[in-house]
């Protein structure tokens, strides 16, 4: 048996059905720990508070969008440089030459079917699935 630790993921999404929907097919279909935040604000204190190994972050999100957030990221060298996967219902963003610049690993468009999620983020993080039965 594996006793490797399970993959630690941030997801953060303005929308309540939809990390509902990511946190059941990470945890139980991929064995990952998840942890959400429906607002950049509050997922900027769990990256601060909690060790991570990656983020699934909505793009567009109100007050402070997803892409704003990774930018404070990247400029505060006192926080963890997660790999990043983005979440968008916007084409023009997922195409977006600043992406790669900031470390995003890959984008998926919203709406997406939430068992192909699981094999998308693992393949852009590099992450095995045995865990799974996928």
């Amino acid at each position: 048996m594996d006793d490797t630790p399970p993959k630690r993921i941030l997801v953060i999404d303005d929308e309540a059905v939809v990390l509902e929907v990511v946190q059941s097919c990470f945890e139980d279909l991929a064995g990952w720990q998840v942890f959400t935040a429906r607002s950049a604000i509050a997922g900027l204190d769990l990256i601060r508070t909690e060790p991570l190994d990656a983020l699934v972050l909505d793009a567009m999100m109100p007050t402070v969008d997803g892409l704003t957030l990774l930018r404070q990221l990247r400029a505060d060298s006192d926080l963890p440089s997660l790999p990043v996967v983005l979440l968008t219902a916007s084409t023009d963003i997922a195409e977006s030459d600043e992406l790669s610049g900031l470390g995003v690993l890959g984008a998926i468009a919203k709406p997406f079917d939430p068992l192909d999620l699981i094999d998308q983020v693992a393949t852009f993080l590099n992450w095995p699935l045995s865990q799974t039965s996928l």
